[in-house]
C-alpha cells in the first residue's frame, strides 16, 4: 500500500520551487508559533520524535494533501495531545482549559536555546554493522513496518526493492519502526545508501542523477 507522504518522484504534484537565499525563516507569523507550540508540547515528555512523525503521517489523506507544512505539524500535535490525555478534545474545541499535572514541566523561554542546541541525539551502543562502505545492497520489499501493520517506517515506498550502494556508515541509532510504537529503542546500524535516480523515478531530470537515503540495517539485504 502506498503512503500519502511518500511523494518522491510522483507525477502530478507540480514542480519543487526552492526558496531564495534571502527568504524569511517563517513565511507567516503563525508558522513560528506553530513551531514553538510543537517544541513546548514535546518538552512535556509524553512522546518521542518518532511518535510525533507517525502522528503527522496518520493524518487523513485528504487533510495531508491540502494542509500546508505547519498545518500538518499542528494536526499531528492535536492528535498527540488528545491521545496522550494532555488536552481533552473539548478543550481544543474551545472549552475552558483544565489544570494539568504536567504544568511543572513547562519549557521556560530562557531554556529554549539550550534545549535546541542539545538536539535529540539518537546514537546508541548496538550490534556491529553487517555492511561496509562500498557494499552493494537491496532494500526490502514491501517497505512497511514489519512489527506493526501500517506502522511508522523510514524506508520510503519509492525506494523499496531497489538496488543501491552503501556510501556512509553512521553507527547504531534508535530504530524508528520500534520507537514510534512503544517497543523500545532497539538500536540498529544506520547507513547512507545511494541509488540511481532513474531506477527510482523512471524519468530522472538528468542521466546520472542519484538519490541518497539514510536506512537502517533491517531495511537492507546483500545486493549483487
Amino acid at each position: 500500500m502506498s503512503r500519502v507522504h511518500d511523494m518522491g518522484g510522483r507525477f502530478g504534484d507540480g514542480p519543487v520551487h526552492p526558496e531564495p537565499a534571502d527568504a524569511p525563516v517563517f513565511e507567516e507569523a503563525w508558522h513560528g508559533r506553530a513551531l514553538a507550540l510543537t517544541l513546548a508540547a514535546g518538552a512535556l515528555g509524553q512522546w518521542n520524535l518518532d511518535v510525533s512523525r507517525h502522528a503527522r503521517e496518520r493524518l487523513s489523506p485528504g487533510d495531508y494533501a491540502r494542509f500546508s507544512y505547519y498545518e500538518k505539524w499542528l494536526g499531528g500535535l492535536a492528535t498527540l495531545l488528545v491521545e496522550q490525555g494532555v488536552v481533552a478534545r473539548d478543550e481544543l474545541a474551545g472549552a475552558a482549559p483544565r489544570a494539568s499535572d504536567l504544568a511543572s514541566r513547562c519549557l521556560p523561554a530562557e531554556h529554549v536555546p539550550k534545549v535546541l542546541s542539545r538536539g535529540g541525539p539518537t546514537l546508541r551502543d548496538g550490534p556491529a554493522p553487517r555492511f561496509a562502505v562500498g557494499d552493494a545492497v537491496r532494500t526490502r520489499l514491501p517497505a512497511g513496518n514489519q512489527a506493526v501493520a501500517g506502522g511508522h517506517t523510514r524506508l520510503p515506498g519509492y525506494a523499496a526493492g531497489q538496488a543501491g550502494r552503501v556510501v556512509l556508515s553512521h553507527g547504531c541509532h534508535v530504530f524508528p519502526d520500534a520507537n514510534a510504537h512503544g517497543l523500545g529503542e532497539r538500536p540498529e546500524p544506520l547507513y547512507t545508501v545511494v541509488f540511481d535516480a532513474g531506477d527510482l523515478w523512471g524519468a530522472p531530470e538528468r542521466a546520472g542523477d542519484e538519490v541518497t537515503c539514510d536506512l537502517w540495517e533491517s531495511y537492507l539485504e546483500p545486493g549483487v
